[in-house]
Parts: C-alpha cells; structure tokens; sequence
C-alpha cells in the first residue's frame, strides 16, 4: 500500500505536490485562530454534550407559539418508524383525510405496506429493463454506474404514490397491516439490492452474447417472480379481493361490501390522480415559470417521472393557502434536518446559532446549497395549515407528520415563514387551486436533467 500511495504522490505533477500541506502551511493553520480562554470553556462543554443542545438559542419565540389562523382538521397520526417510506405515508394521508371527510369514517388508514410492496416490485422492474435499455454502454458509463449505486430505494415521490395507486389500488390497513420488515426496510432492501446488481450483471452479459428481446423479457420475468416471493415473505401477500365493513366515527357499522383492491380505491378516493394534482418546486438555482423532470426520477417503468413546475416561494405560498383555506391538505417535501428543534418539534433558523459557538458563519444561500449538494429535498409531510397575519402574510405553518404521535408536538411539526422559504422544495397542489397561468407552462416541454442531479427526489 505505502509503494502504491507514493507512487500516486510521486505522479502528481510539481504544481499539484507543492499544494499539499507542508510544515510551513501547518505552522500558519495553528496561529490563524489562536484559542482564547472562552474557546477552551466551549470546548471542554463541547467534549461531552451535543452541537445542538449548546448552540439552542434561548427563548426563541416560535417555540411556543402554537396559534393558527387556518387548518385542516387531522385525525390519527401515523409512523413510518424505521423506514423511507414518507412520501407513501404522506401521498396516503391526503387521500384519507379526504376520504374521513367525504365517507364519514371512524379511525380509518389505508395499508401502507400493499401500496409499498407493489413499489418494490416496480422499481426492481425498472431497475432490471433499465440495465437491458443500457446494456450497451460499458460499466463506467456515468448512467450505468449510477443505475448500479441506485437499484432500489424506498424512498419516494408523488408521482409514485399516483402511478401505483392507480394500477393496483387500495385496501384498508387492517386488510394487509404493517410487518416487521415494512416498518424496518434496511435489511430487505440490501438482499434486494444485493441480487438485483448481480442480475443486472447477468443480463448485460446476455446481452453482450445477443440475446433475443423474448429471453430477455423471461429471464426478467423470472428474476421478478424471486423478487414477488421475497417480498411476499417479508411484507405478506397483496390481497386480490376482500370484505370490509365501513364505520361511522361512533364505531356505527354502515355497510359490509366485497372489494378489490382497484374498487376500493375508486370507491374511496375515487380522484385522478394523474391529472388532479401539479407538482410545485422551489429552486431558485435554475429559472423560474419552466417545467424539469429527472430521468429514472420514477417508480413504474411504464409511469411517469416526477414532473414540476419551478416557481417563486411567493406564488406556490399562495397556492398552499388557498388549499389549506378549502380544507385540503398538501404533500410536501423538505431538508427536515436542517435547523429542526426535536425537543419542541419546531423548525427556525432562530432554534440554533451554530456560528456564535463555533467561531464562524454559514452565509450560503438557497441556490448555492442546492448547486453544492448542501441541501435537497430529504423527507416528505402534510401540509394541513398556515398562521397569516393581519396583512394576510404567513408567518409559520404546520404539518402533520409521519413520525408516531410522540414525535414533535403531537405528531405534528412547527416551520416558520422564514425556515419556509429558506428549505421547502416541493408541493403537490390540486390543479383547482393552480393560476390558469400557471397551468399553461405545463405545455412546455420539460428540461430532462440526468439522475445525479442534486434535486433527485429521495424523500424518505
């Protein structure tokens, strides 16, 4: 190893070896900050308690201020526990809130885990035709490397939530409840992975040998029966057909009907999903009022990718008020991580003040964390209402989220207007509440950015 590391040094052109940090350059780091006496105080605090709980900012208002002028009622928070399945979570929360409203339900849940267990089967689908669809290309092909860092995920979009629901359906959770390997993913999906990129392998080489398109298509089709088995023992088996009674919010049985899976959801959602809903982004890195879409930014092959419209904070805000002021909730996305206070369940750019502690700033801006990877969209919520004030300006907003009700204040987290602006991403609006303007850039054709870009959806 030290022959190969001095040979690597050794080839470095003069320019690039003179770079490196020499005694002289070391001499000049120690003295450019030198430790004062109050540096040592923090450091020693600092050796045994966490960043955050010395950088919270005493006495910021936004932690206690639970008052909102507009919301929509919700009812049963759920937990997606040890698992990336957010976006699911919450592509099911509007559909139940509306189906609680317009069914008059009781304590009511649609099943995550058959919507999820469709959504692996799916994406290893798409992950194997996509290594058929590349198979020409050699495996340092920036797209075939990334098939082959990426070949299934349970995070999610929307667009995902729209696509499988509207192929396979719904059920009731009681019909198919959640299981140890749905609410804690990260063991199954490294076995998938793992058998999928050695499936991936074989069928390029079967390609490389000229393979016809039908022994392809069967070779995957078998490959796809292990996956459906494997998920079958982790997750259970999709029902076909079941029966359910509907209840009133007093426990009051209404009727006992058999459904399938397809019935159901027409009965109880019953929206097209496809073209209901438009899909906002905040991203002031790239123009305004244009559509973009990522490549493989999708769950079925035969779906659509996430499509969306890129606009000013300003005019998705109006947006999520008119929709909230109707009573509809909102799938939402955002850099959850950033700035969030778990003690009062509120995210402020006033919860912690990192630079006062540690001796510097972090002046970075929307557009440059998105350019740099600093920031993207990481977790997905409801959005369900909004505090304006006299002037009609929102000055904080509240989801519901999918943490258990424990999590936050009840279930539900706390942003501010400014945290709002500063790490919101994405909206799902339904198209009654989009300007006709707005709309209209939908004709555009959209810009297709490769599936490294830093806006890749993987809300989890």
């Amino acid at each position: 190893m030290k022959r190969i590391l001095f040979s690597l040094l050794s080839a470095l052109p003069l320019w690039a070896a003179a770079q490196g940090i020499s005694p002289e350059m070391l001499d000049k780091i120690r003295t450019a900050s030198p430790v004062s006496v109050s540096d040592r105080a923090i450091g020693n605090a600092m050796a045994g308690t966490s960043l955050n709980q010395l950088a919270r900012t005493a006495g910021n208002p936004a932690a206690n201020d639970t008052h909102f002028s507009h919301s929509v009622p919700s009812r049963g928070v759920t937990d997606q526990k040890s698992s990336g399945r957010c976006w699911l979570f919450t592509g099911l929360n509007v559909m139940r809130a509306r189906a609680i409203k317009e069914k008059d339900l009781g304590d009511f849940f649609f099943s995550q885990s058959y919507v999820f267990f469709f959504d692996q089967l799916e994406k290893s689908n798409l992950f194997l035709q996509a290594v058929i669809d590349n198979a020409s290309k050699p495996m340092n092909d920036r797209t075939v490397e990334w098939l082959f860092k990426n070949p299934l995920s349970d995070g999610g979009t929307f667009c995902g939530v729209q696509d499988l629901v509207t192929k396979y359906g719904l059920v009731p959770a009681e019909v198919m409840p959640e299981r140890y390997n749905a609410n804690n993913t990260s063991r199954m999906s490294q076995l998938l992975q793992l058998k999928l990129r050695e499936w991936g392998l074989e069928l390029r080489a079967m390609v490389a040998n000229k393979a016809r398109a039908s022994q392809l298509e069967t070779r995957k089709t078998e490959m796809l029966g292990t996956v459906y088995h494997i998920l079958t023992l982790c997750l259970g088996t999709p029902p076909t057909d079941f029966v359910w009674t509907r209840r009133t919010p007093d426990g009051t049985a209404v009727e006992t009907k058999r459904y399938t899976p397809l019935s159901f959801y027409q009965e109880y959602v019953g929206k097209d999903l496809t073209d209901g809903y438009v899909m906002l982004m905040n991203d002031p890195s790239r123009p305004y009022y244009k559509t973009y879409t990522i490549e493989y930014d999708q769950h079925v092959y035969d779906g659509h990718r996430w499509t969306y419209i890129n606009l000013p904070m300003e005019d998705i805000k109006a947006m999520a008020v008119a929709s909230i002021k109707d009573s509809t909730m909102m799938y939402f996305s955002c850099d959850v991580g950033k700035q969030y206070d778990s003690e009062t369940g509120v995210l402020s750019l006033e919860n912690f003040d990192y630079g006062a502690l540690l001796g510097t700033d972090f002046p970075m801006n929307k557009a440059d964390r998105i350019r740099t990877f600093a920031s993207a969209s990481s977790h997905a919520m409801t959005l369900m209402a909004v505090d304006l004030n006299a002037e009609g300006k929102p000055v904080k907003w509240k989801v519901e989220n999918s943490w258990g009700a424990t999590s936050g204040k009840a279930g539900h987290l706390i942003m501010t207007d400014e945290w709002f602006d500063a790490y919101m991403f994405r909206l799902v609006v339904e198209r009654r509440f989009v300007p006709a303007e707005t709309l209209r850039l939908l004709d555009q054709t959209p810009v297709v950015l490769p599936a490294w870009d830093p806006l890749f959806a993987g809300e989890e």
